[in-house]
């Protein structure tokens, strides 16, 4: 199994900045695509940004310019750049991988850290 622990959410203020993390942890896999969704309303998730293993990234519109997403293929560990953040923004944000292990790809998901946008 591969767990993943998510850090750096919180309260900010409009125009304000936060980094999530997220760590993978695990034995015997290989990640192919790491990433961030968050809660939209009635229960969905919402794509904000992943990238792949070789680096390629993609972006909710909603995000553009404004998020960034990096990763650490060593530390197995997936960052979410927020800057400007806005209201709309606030929810539940969840990390996202999907791993291979013994040749079969599972996709993974975080328990989730809560931003708050809010003056």
């Amino acid at each position: 199994q591969v767990q993943l622990v998510e850090t750096g959410g919180g309260l900010v203020q409009p125009g304000g900045s936060l980094r999530l993390s997220c760590a993978a942890s695990g034995s015997s896999f290989s990640i192919n695509t790491m990433g961030w969704y968050r809660q939209a309303p009635w229960n969905r998730r919402e794509l904000v940004a992943t990238v792949t293993s070789d680096g390629a990234t993609n972006y909710a519109d909603s995000v553009k310019g404004r998020f960034t997403i990096s990763r650490d293929n060593i530390k197995n560990t997936v960052y979410l750049q927020m800057n400007n953040l806005k209201p709309e923004d606030t929810t539940v944000y969840y990390c996202y991988c999907n791993a291979r292990q013994a040749g079969y790809a599972y996709n993974y998901w975080g328990q989730g850290t809560q931003v708050t946008v809010s003056s």
